[in-house]
């Protein structure tokens, strides 16, 4: 596993992320929208991936600027998915950000994932760029 801070990555590694984050996002779910947003290399933001022989299997962003990180751009590889790999990266990052509140807007066909996750909705539905969302809370153990 791969964490670095966005103030540390490497131009390939911000390459690498970039591109499976529209191969995934603007290619494969269709949807025209910003993805470089100024906070990749943000010192507060955090980058956790898995990687194998060809490249990036599973990734996710940590933005970290508030008191409660907020997990985002969370992909799997087509090619790996079915194999628990979100779930192991997801497991992994938590166990990285020790016991605090994480929120996170998750895809809605995906709730249970999250909800399996220890994710609760927290707030209403709403549509981001032609995907419907929930807004889920994790509470951190004490």
């Amino acid at each position: 596993m791969f964490v670095v801070s966005g103030a540390d990555l490497t131009a390939r590694q911000l390459y690498d992320l970039l591109a499976i984050r529209s191969q995934i996002f603007v290619v494969e779910q269709a949807c025209v929208y910003l993805d470089i947003d100024g906070r990749d290399l943000d010192p507060s933001t955090e980058h956790v991936w898995f990687t194998d022989r060809v490249g990036i299997t599973a990734a996710l962003r940590i933005l970290g600027d508030s008191d409660t990180p907020r997990l985002g751009r969370v992909l799997t590889r087509p090619d790996q998915r079915g194999g628990g790999l979100a779930s192991q990266l997801m497991k992994a990052t938590l166990e990285h950000l020790g016991p605090t509140n994480t929120v996170l807007d998750a895809q809605s066909h995906l709730r249970s994932f999250y909800e399996s996750l220890g994710y609760a909705v927290h707030g209403d539905e709403f549509v981001e760029d032609g995907i419907p969302h929930l807004p889920m809370l994790r509470r951190g153990k004490p």
